[in-house]
């Protein structure tokens, strides 16, 4: 790279102007070797394989981060929806206020905050502030896992909500503990209310993945800005994207409209089955 730098200073700009017009022009001259839809098909041919495992990758983070986001949204709703007696005990009532106010600005943060502005913040404040020098893709999950548990735990407190008040009374007469209500009476009703928001939250993911390329994770965004800077074919490059992206999207809609349609039967048939043993 200092060779190259030392060539390159020595040059003056009339020179570097001729290679860069040359340069243009065998790029043009390529591309008029080819129609449009060619010059796409060649590059698919040629780099197929980055592509590939640009989708693996991206497809990858996605998965894993929506399921862990929905963890850490799960677990802050529930910890917010606990209600402590003040008279009863004052340090847990205030204890609980603190880590409240916790939750809420870690919500508040991460949602008001650009998802692109995070992960710079995380990769490179953890390696100068706290000397923790992570790899792009355990970076990758932290970020994404993080602000979709933001997001996800309004959605999961929203689905607790709509769970009617008199079922935690019921719970609370039966001498249930407040995990016990949520876990084996309120989670499962609010999972299946708010699958539509996990869903969405996921093919999100899918396209927000495309920022984690300012850190130089090898997803599909970034591997398409490499392709892209080699070919000098930037719209051909990035309609392939586009195409892809718009397939990956489609069809995880799809998979999560069957499952939606499966619960809903589910349903319907306990639902019946129920009526009959009653009648």
């Amino acid at each position: 790279k200092d060779q190259i730098n030392d060539v390159l200073s020595q040059m003056n700009v009339k020179d570097q102007d001729k290679i860069m017009n040359e340069m243009v022009k065998l790029s043009e001259d390529d591309g008029e070797q080819l129609s449009f839809f060619g010059q796409m098909k060649a590059i698919w041919s040629e780099y197929s394989s980055l592509f590939i495992n640009g989708i693996f990758s991206t497809l990858f983070i996605s998965i894993i981060s929506t399921l862990i986001g929905f963890v850490i949204g799960l677990i802050v709703a529930v910890i917010r929806k606990i209600k402590v007696d003040k008279n009863k005990n004052i340090f847990a009532y205030i204890l609980q206020k603190i880590v409240n106010f916790i939750l809420v600005c870690y919500i508040e943060v991460f949602r008001g905050t650009p998802m692109m502005v995070q992960a710079i913040l995380i990769f490179y404040g953890a390696k100068q502030f706290l000397s923790i020098d992570m790899s792009t893709m355990l970076a990758a999950f932290i970020i994404v896992s993080i602000n979709t548990g933001a997001y996800l735990s309004e959605v999961v407190r929203g689905g607790i909500n709509s769970v009617d008040e008199g079922q935690f009374e019921a719970c609370k007469a039966l001498g249930m503990t407040h995990s016990q209500t949520m876990f084996n009476v309120v989670i499962p009703q609010t999972i299946k209310s708010i699958l539509p928001a996990i869903a969405n939250e996921f093919v999100v993911n899918i396209k927000d993945t495309s920022v984690l390329n300012v850190i130089s994770v090898t997803e599909l965004f970034f591997v398409s800005k490499s392709i892209a800077g080699s070919t000098y074919q930037i719209f051909q490059t990035y309609l392939i994207t586009a195409i892809i992206y718009f397939i990956l999207t489609f069809i995880t809609t799809r998979i999560i409209l069957l499952i939606e349609k499966k619960f809903t039967n589910k349903e319907f048939v306990l639902g019946s089955v129920t009526g009959g043993i009653h009648a």
